[in-house]
């Protein structure tokens, strides 16, 4: 019997990131997208093509300080967002992940919701930057894409 998009999404994210095997990432659970959405609804997003999710994106609200901290490797991705403090005015914005089933890829899904997130946290913060940690030559190609279309300057660890 063939895995749910979700299954599927979980799996791929497991491939990709080995979060598991790393304790400098974040490892992404209900509480953490709970505290995501505190900081701001659209920090998690979703692609359902009618049969559950195929694509996720996640960004993480944050204050340009952090993230010089975070490029700098001063501090990890987990402790980017455990420092990040909720209710207050964000200027920088982290790309944290973006998850895409094989058969929907290159589609534009991810600059989709990628633009439809950035707008409306732009609505309500100041955001002056993106910045990114790249696991894979996609990942790198996404977010400068998605910088350019926001017309935001984009910082790589």
């Amino acid at each position: 019997m063939p895995s749910s998009n979700y299954e599927r999404l979980i799996q791929l994210a497991e491939e990709v990131f080995a979060v598991k095997n790393d304790p400098d990432q974040l490892d992404v659970d209900q509480e953490v997208i709970s505290r995501l959405q505190k900081m701001h609804p659209s920090t998690v997003s979703e692609y359902d093509d009618g049969n559950g999710p195929v694509a996720w994106l996640l960004l993480i609200t944050t204050t340009n300080d952090l993230m010089e901290r975070f490029l700098g490797k001063e501090i990890s991705e987990k402790e980017l967002f455990d420092l990040t403090p909720i209710q207050t005015k964000y200027d920088a914005l982290y790309l944290c992940s973006a998850l895409v089933l094989e058969e929907y890829r290159r589609k534009g899904i991810v600059n989709q919701l990628a633009l439809a997130a950035i707008e409306n946290i732009r609505n309500d913060h100041p955001v002056k930057s993106l910045f990114v940690w790249p696991f894979s030559k996609e990942g790198d190609l996404a977010a400068e894409k998605i910088a350019r279309l926001v017309s935001l300057p984009l910082y790589k660890r």
